[in-house]
């Protein structure tokens, strides 16, 4: 399960950083699993899985953060106007070079 929801937030990570939500579920999950397996390790055989999903949720989670951050500063530096007018143009110019 949080190799699933790191790979999920990985996936999303394109989507206005929505992708944060499933990958820090995913490194929640990997913590608190960890600290199942240090105080029982006899009981568990899967410690590397989870720090394979621990690492991958992290992954995830930090590119969100770097799209989160990407996206508030072309909001503060262009606005949110110009965004849209650009994506506008370059949504016309696809449907002119599909209709060719």
């Amino acid at each position: 399960m949080i190799i699933i929801m790191g790979v999920l937030g990985y996936l999303c990570c394109c989507l206005a950083g929505l992708g944060i939500i499933p990958s820090a579920i995913g490194f929640f999950l990997a913590r608190k699993s960890e600290k199942m397996y240090a105080a029982n390790p006899e009981l568990y055989d899967n410690a590397s899985q989870i720090k394979t999903g621990k690492i991958v949720a992290l992954i995830a989670v930090i590119l969100n953060v770097l799209m989160i951050v990407r996206i508030i500063y072309l909001l503060s530096t262009i606005g949110w106007s110009e965004m849209s007018e650009e994506f506008m143009r370059a949504y016309e110019e696809a449907m002119e070079a599909q209709g060719q």
